[in-house]
């Protein structure tokens, strides 16, 4: 059982990056936590686990009646852009009705929601963007996250809504993250193209989590930047790597978003600004922090 000030934690997602992640730091922290994915358990650490696939309401209500959190973190989401647009129905049932179904489990339990959203709300048109800009997404995957962030609010009036961008880290978890992918090709020596016309705020996968954990820790309600204090385009991302890890600069070339033929648009500008965050104790991380951190982390995979 957790200890005294700890908390009964719910993470959904937990063999995602983010959802293992969290669900370790908040177990390391004392709480007690429950990690619900679908499928067998894939992620380590000490916390306990149910197989629950969040598109069954009666099971998202069953977990979360059996295990009476304090909080619910949702990390849990179909993030294929694309993949989003080919199967429009799936997006809907992953990245909304499930969050009205876990949403409506919270209100009934009396639990606080964390719900993790993305940049991608925004059009792209006026970044970066402050916590209070008006949604304005584009596609399948954008519309399905700007509606589930409205069902989470309204079935959990205080419940908090966190945005973060292209989070990387290293291991990666299921299919390779942005950060994963770009180390995995320049190790392979593999020349790869990067947006120079797509300006984003990167996210170190653990910071997001640490930053997670406070938010639900403290019950603070409304919109969170849960994102990279720094807003960069793709090259300029890659070519910084390279240079902490020590690869050949020449294997990052750039390209253009606009030139590039995707099944689903994406945003030119979803920089997020993190004034909110800033306030956290879990800071948001500069690009050069969060880097050494993914170098650390890689370096500790290897030993």
């Amino acid at each position: 059982m957790a200890g005294d000030g700890a908390i009964r934690c719910i993470v959904t997602g937990s063999n995602g990056l983010v959802g293992a992640r969290l669900s370790r730091l908040l177990s390391a922290r004392g709480h007690e936590v429950l990690g619900l994915s679908r499928g067998p358990r894939r992620a380590e650490g000490a916390f306990s686990y149910q197989p629950c696939e969040l598109t069954d309401a009666g099971a998202v209500l069953a977990a979360v009646k059996g295990f009476r959190p304090d909080v619910v973190f949702n990390p849990a989401a179909v993030t294929d852009v694309d993949g989003c647009e080919r199967d429009r129905a799936m997006a809907w049932a992953v990245n909304v009705e499930a969050v009205a179904s876990l949403g409506r489990a919270c209100a009934e339990a009396g639990a606080h929601l964390v719900h993790v959203s993305t940049d991608y709300v925004f059009d792209g048109e006026a970044g970066p963007y402050a916590e209070d800009a008006v949604p304005n997404p584009r596609g399948a995957y954008a519309t399905t996250k700007w509606l589930g962030e409205q069902a989470a609010r309204y079935h959990v009036p205080g419940a908090t809504v966190a945005r973060t961008a292209v989070v990387y880290g290293w291991p990666a978890a299921g299919r390779p993250n942005f950060g994963s992918w770009l180390l995995s090709s320049l190790f392979a020596g593999k020349s790869v193209q990067l947006f120079e016309d797509q300006w984003v705020s990167p996210s170190y996968a653990d910071n997001v989590a640490e930053m997670l954990a406070e938010l639900g820790e403290r019950r603070l309600g409304g919109v969170f930047h849960a994102a990279g204090a720094e807003v960069v385009d793709r090259l300029t991302f890659g070519r910084a790597l390279c240079e902490r890890f020590g690869f050949d600069p020449a294997l990052v070339r750039g390209s253009r978003l606009s030139d590039a033929r995707l099944l689903s648009p994406r945003p030119r500008h979803s920089g997020l600004r993190v004034d909110r965050a800033q306030g956290l104790a879990a800071k948001p991380l500069g690009l050069g922090a969060s880097l050494e951190r993914l170098y650390e982390a890689f370096h500790a995979t290897q030993a």
